[in-house]
């Protein structure tokens, strides 16, 4: 038994970025294999897309949830429970015979995932001090999540077409394993809370409510289109729950979401950081794997073997950004990385209908994914800035919910915008046209999310320890300022 707190920091790490690498993974590992999923399950054409969207509906739905759980019935156990329903899920969904047995594996991981992904970050901030340690750690963290987003799209073409699609979910297995191996051997369980508050019932509700019917109305706008009264029916529906949350979180003892934590630059400015590069990420995925194979007519392998580069340059910007931060502040990285990034999707919007791998992505791959590299490891530092333990998995919670709804919201609003401008025609040409645009646009989001490092982030950390509170054995924050 270790009985220090922190547990050993390195496992801790390993436990964390193996949790995170799965979750990454899973979003983006299936896309590749939807064609094939259809055929042999039988899916009718306008529900293959619940496939995705589900995941997307249940991970965005109950994040902040399962990051206050973190904080009040302890990590550690809310890492291990959202492991394994992710786990059984995914044996589930890799066992599927019918449509709705899928769906409803998609969904449980989209839970366990809600309830591990803020539980890693919240395991990482809680067992390094703020400063290099901590920079270092998240920098790490950023790499894993960011090469599993792009790997997945590789791991998925590979094995729709050498293995067969239900080990898109299988494949999940072996990870997963790996990661709950890790807390034994130094991951702690935490001290309890002195005063074991309750979780916030109503919040809980309102909240899964409003992020699920926003991420609803925004998913379902690929059939039903955003002039649909069913999109602005669901769009309303979010606003109003959600503003009733926020009037209620201002009034209870013990919040799902704290509101004065948005009183923080650090914090409100990376979760629009966050946003936006998520928005941007997202995007540029999407249209860049839709030109290889709608119009230079490349196969599911060879299209994630396309996005190899992009993996590479995200591991390299966030190595190069963990060093830099470990110095300076954010802003050093942030602002540079969002405007290489907004270069490189500038110069992706300049691809052909006649053109190639070489020619039109590799340069723009390598470009760009430095450039959002160099964004996602300060960025992470950014949103837990100045956040004392006990709220580290509402932070955690709140960041990976900024993430996805940015990734949701830019990706139905680009792909309108760009369907928008092709039309009916599947010619290559006016695909071509339509994806470029929509690269355009992803170029001026990355433009947005330097000015809003810029105008909003402080030029300097600075470190105000947290009062104790009666509460909470571990409610003290100690920071090292860089």
């Amino acid at each position: 038994m270790y009985r220090n707190s922190y547990g050993r920091p390195g496992v801790v790490l390993a436990a964390a970025a193996v949790a995170q690498f799965v979750v990454a993974l899973d979003m983006s590992v299936v896309n590749v294999a939807l064609p094939a999923i259809r055929a042999a399950l039988g899916f009718a054409p306008l529900d293959l897309s619940w496939v995705v969207h589900v995941y997307a509906l249940a991970f965005g739905g109950f994040l902040l949830l399962g990051g206050r759980a973190c904080d009040l019935y302890g990590r550690r156990r809310m890492f291990v429970l959202g492991l394994t329903a992710f786990g059984l899920c995914s044996l589930v969904g890799g066992l599927s015979q019918d449509p709705w047995q899928l769906i409803a594996a998609r969904a449980g991981q989209g839970v366990g995932a809600a309830a591990a992904a803020p539980a890693a970050l919240a395991m990482l901030t809680t067992t390094f001090a703020e400063g290099p340690r901590r920079v270092r750690a998240l920098g790490v963290w950023s790499a894993v999540n960011a090469a599993g987003g792009a790997l997945g799209v590789l791991a998925g073409g590979l094995l729709t077409e050498y293995a067969g699609w239900r080990w898109v979910m299988l494949v999940n297995l072996p990870i997963v394993a790996a990661a709950l191996a890790l807390i034994p051997a130094g991951v702690p369980a935490g001290a309890p809370a002195v005063r074991r508050e309750r979780l916030d019932a109503l919040g809980a509700v309102l909240a899964t409510g409003g992020v699920g019917l926003l991420v609803l109305g925004v998913v379902r706008t690929d059939t039903l289109g955003w002039g649909s009264p069913a999109t602005w029916a669901a769009l309303a529906a979010a606003a109003v729950t959600l503003a009733v949350f926020a009037f209620a979180e201002a009034r209870v003892a013990a919040p799902l979401l704290r509101l004065g934590l948005l009183r923080s630059r650090w914090v409100a400015g990376a979760n629009m950081l966050v946003f936006l590069a998520a928005a941007g990420q997202f995007t540029a995925f999407y249209f860049v794997s839709l030109y290889l194979q709608q119009v230079l007519g490349m196969g599911a392998a060879a299209t994630g073997a396309a996005f190899l580069p992009f993996s590479l340059g995200l591991v390299a910007g966030t190595v190069i950004a963990t060093r830099v931060t470990a110095s300076r502040t954010p802003r050093a990285c942030l602002v540079p990385g969002a405007l290489l990034a907004a270069a490189g999707l500038a110069w992706f919007a300049l691809i052909s209908p006649d053109g190639g791998f070489l020619t039109d992505v590799l340069g723009p791959s390598l470009v760009t994914s430095v450039g959002a590299g160099l964004v996602l490891a300060p960025v992470a530092a950014a949103a837990t800035t100045g956040v004392a333990p006990h709220e580290a998995g509402m932070a955690g919670g709140l960041m990976n919910s900024s993430r996805q709804l940015g990734g949701c919201i830019g990706l139905a609003a680009l792909a309108t915008i760009a369907a928008h401008r092709t039309g009916t025609t599947t010619d290559p040409t006016a695909l071509n046209e339509g994806y470029a645009l929509g690269l355009a646009i992803t170029a001026a989001v990355f433009v947005l999310a330097a000015v809003v490092a810029l105008g909003v982030l402080p030029r300097r950390r600075t470190v105000t320890p947290v009062p104790r509170s009666t509460h909470h054995a571990e409610n003290h924050w100690e920071g090292t300022p860089s």
